[in-house]
């Protein structure tokens, strides 16, 4: 093969961040790839790995669901192609949500991580902040997690890893081929979550 495909959902979130930080990933790693930014649906079929970026989960979905691309993301992680989802992005991959404040949300999800999220769990944009964090069970013993108006995990299906927690709230997950943060890793300097991530879709590869 040529070299992995990744894309990064065109959101309103971090897009050119991840981007940039997906491609060193791959250059420190050696691995040849592309990482492009994804803006229609017919350009789903080709990845072989995706970032669901944040941004705001709600928009997320009805930007997704607009542009007829929800249904293709669904299909392509049912297939096995391995997806990031960070902050909004991981909201959008699971099965349930509920806001901090105003309870259940009715908004469209992929339905697919098996987790409920409290979406606002540690405050609004203002309430913002870092915090060093351990992500251990897949090799990462120290992580800077950037926080922003960042949900956590409230319930966690029986195939879902916790892979991090603050606070002894869950902010990180795996469910095979998924993995859902809380936190913004391209906001760091530190690759090794994206290099995780790329193995990961090297592996499947």
């Amino acid at each position: 093969m040529s070299g992995l495909n990744i894309g990064v959902l065109a959101v309103q979130g971090d897009v050119a961040e991840n981007i940039m930080t997906t491609k060193m990933a791959l250059e420190e790693l050696g691995i040849e790839g592309i990482v492009h930014e994804i803006k229609y649906p017919e350009q789903i079929s080709e990845l072989d790995g995706m970032i669901i970026p944040g941004g705001e989960s709600t928009v997320i979905g009805q930007l997704s669901l607009v542009n007829g691309s929800l249904k293709q993301i669904k299909e392509k992680i049912e297939s096995g192609m391995p997806v990031l989802g960070i902050c909004a992005g991981m909201i959008l991959l699971s099965k349930r949500v509920k806001d901090r404040v105003v309870g259940d949300m009715d908004q469209p999800l992929l339905d697919l991580l098996d987790v409920k999220i409290e979406r606002n769990t540690f405050g609004r944009q203002r309430d913002s902040f870092e915090s060093e964090i351990s992500m251990e069970k897949i090799g990462i013993p120290k992580f800077q997690g950037v926080f922003i108006r960042a949900p956590s995990i409230v319930e966690t299906g029986k195939n879902v890893d916790i892979i991090s927690k603050f606070n002894e709230k869950i902010v990180a997950v795996k469910q095979g081929n998924i993995i859902g943060t809380s936190f913004h890793p391209e906001l760091t300097d530190d690759l090794s979550l994206h290099k995780y991530f790329v193995n990961l879709i090297r592996s499947k590869n």
